[in-house]
């Protein structure tokens, strides 16, 4: 085991900060605002929705630094060691002149209220670091994680446009004058030994090496593994929750690397929506409207597809498409590790197959084989940055004279876990993939669940929805878009 290090060290905006005492829920939205007294920065949800709390965290990313939005407001404070967190009142140019983001805010009449406005100056910001030419598409996707109630969008999209093209000389912008200053300080903050902070019950663990948190977890069994905090940071903000000890793993580049095969990725337990965003889509397109709809952009900027899977939330939105693609989970702890088909790693509602001292490594999903279609559909009530009521993913194996060779179909929302739909499955298997064929499937639905009423919908809506996506993907897969049309106007 490493040896104790003893603080958090960190930059906000320009000045270093080490930190020996530092909370394991402590959030880095009431650290900046009670702690520091930076108030630019809003608390308004406190679960991650409304991007009032928008601010930046830089991080060396192979070798070079990397700016992401975050939402403070359930972003940990322990796991800020060794990266750059960037708040509104860094952007202020010389004799408080405004940042050309901030400037066409003004101009474009951005704001109203003004409660939100420095959390989307923040992720206009961050897309005007990383976008020199968004097109508005790209600049909605920024902005989905940012709610306004005054102004309506449409002056803060014309702002981000008319600032897309304004580059100012790197003195002026805060980010671009300290890059490479920025860049040595957090190289020196990065930790070689494993962090220990607090006793008692308040303790943080930092580990510095996949290796480390083997064997941390070994020793603690019970402590809260934390990497994005998107769903722990809840657990903290509106169940209140006492965590201890909490150890954080959002640094370790080890768990963050994409490695694409002849046969499929693997994927890193810590990498992030965003991080694997590109190369699942290239990969299968299918996933591309429901990785846009995980969250807003903050959140995919934090939350990690192994985090989705370790919690083993039901209603989880990657478990049940990676589960119809075939997906092994690779398991880690200081004895070893082990793999497993990832729809055997969920047993029961709140029960995963997670021995003591092991942690979610890898993930490896195969590609698609050339017979097959995919497909995968999210029903919510809000079409952005909402919980899924129902996710259900498709796989069907066609023979060349259309009969169904192979079929996975899995739904999230519909059972205690993420589960297969083998009754239907079942039914389709060995049949032409006709209308009749899915017709006389859907009554299988009912063999293989029976779901919950809650607020986000009834058991009968459920049913009905999952039965009118198998609809859906015939349709669809059969080329009938006209029919596809229809189909969703009555639904």
């Amino acid at each position: 085991m490493s040896t104790d290090t003893g603080s958090i060290r960190f930059i906000l905006n320009g000045k270093d900060v080490s930190l020996r005492h530092v909370p394991p829920t402590r959030t880095l939205l009431d650290w900046l605002r009670l702690d520091r007294r930076f108030t630019g920065t809003k608390e308004g949800c406190a679960e991650g929705d409304c991007g009032a709390c928008t601010v930046l965290v830089g991080r060396v990313v192979e070798g070079r630094l990397a700016y992401e939005s975050v939402n403070a407001c359930i972003r940990l404070l322990g796991s800020m060691n060794a990266a750059h967190v960037v708040t509104v009142e860094h952007l202020a140019g010389p004799d408080g002149l405004l940042h050309p983001v901030q400037q066409a805010m003004v101009d474009h009449h951005g704001s109203q209220c003004g409660f939100c406005t420095p959390g989307f100056v923040m992720s206009l910001y961050g897309l005007w670091l990383s976008d020199p030419a968004p097109d508005r598409a790209r600049i909605e996707k920024a902005l989905q994680g940012n709610l306004c109630r005054c102004t309506g969008y449409e002056p803060i999209v014309r702002a981000a446009e008319a600032v897309a093209h304004e580059r100012p000389s790197a003195v002026f912008d805060p980010i671009e004058r300290t890059r490479t200053d920025v860049l040595a300080r957090l190289k020196a903050m990065t930790p070689r030994e494993t962090i220990r902070v607090g006793d008692g019950d308040g303790r943080v663990i930092v580990p510095a090496s996949s290796d480390d948190l083997a064997a941390v977890l070994a020793e603690e069994p019970k402590a809260t593994v934390v990497a994005g905090s998107t769903d722990v940071g809840l657990w903290v903000t509106k169940q209140f929750r006492d965590l201890n000890p909490v150890v954080f793993i959002n640094h370790l580049s080890e768990l963050q690397s994409i490695e694409e095969t002849a046969d499929g990725i693997r994927i890193g337990a810590g990498v992030t929506y965003s991080q694997a965003f590109a190369t699942l889509c290239r990969r299968f397109p299918a996933l591309r409207p429901l990785i846009d709809r995980i969250g807003g952009e903050q959140v995919r900027n934090m939350g990690t597809i192994g985090g989705n899977i370790a919690n083993g939330s039901p209603i989880g939105d990657t478990p049940p498409p990676l589960i119809a693609l075939g997906a092994t989970l690779a398991l880690r702890s200081k004895d070893g590790r082990r793999d497993l088909p990832l729809e055997a790693y969920f047993i029961d509602y709140g029960k995963q197959d997670r021995r003591a001292g092991e942690f979610v490594e890898s993930l490896f999903v195969p590609d698609l084989p050339a017979d097959a279609h995919f497909a995968v559909y999210k029903v919510s009530k809000r079409r952005d940055e909402d919980i899924s009521a129902l996710c259900g993913a498709f796989r069907v194996a066609l023979s060349p004279d259309g009969t169904v060779t192979d079929a996975r179909l899995c739904f999230g929302g519909m059972a205690g876990t993420p589960k297969r739909a083998a009754n239907v499955e079942a039914a389709l298997v060995g049949k032409p993939w006709t209308e009749a064929t899915v017709e006389a499937a859907r009554p299988a639905f009912k063999a293989d669940y029976q779901p919950l009423t809650d607020w986000r919908a009834t058991a009968e809506y459920r049913l009905l929805a999952a039965k009118n996506l198998l609809t859906r993907f015939f349709l669809e897969t059969s080329g009938e878009t006209a029919q596809v049309r229809r189909f969703e106007e009555v639904a």
